[in-house]
């Protein structure tokens, strides 16, 4: 189930998700199946490979904030005078663009 990648889309991790309800639906339909044990297993491993790429996901989502909260932080506090200026400069534009949007 686990592809070559380090980490999963979140499209992909829906696509799983959604196979994987599908195909819990469908054995519940039909509940009398002689495989059930079989069905179940297979739902429990696909549902742990789902839930490991969802924790991969997250954890790749998790490093990438905290870089870049790292680099923001440094960035601000070597030019702390310009990094105020930007602030105020996209500030002003910011109020002059909602006070003509709400005229």
């Amino acid at each position: 189930m686990r592809n070559n990648k380090d980490t999963a889309t979140p499209q992909e991790v829906l696509h799983d998700l959604r196979t994987l309800v599908a195909e819990a639906e469908g054995m519940i339909a039909n509940s009398v199946s002689e495989h059930s044990s079989d069905a179940i297993d297979s739902l429990r491993s696909r549902f742990a490979a789902a839930q490991e790429r969802v924790a991969d996901a997250y954890a790749g989502a998790r490093k990438k904030v905290i870089a870049g909260a790292k680099y923001t932080d440094t960035t601000i506090r070597e030019n702390p005078y310009q990094s105020l200026a930007i602030a105020a400069g996209i500030g002003l534009l910011l109020g002059v663009y909602l006070g003509r949007r709400s005229k």
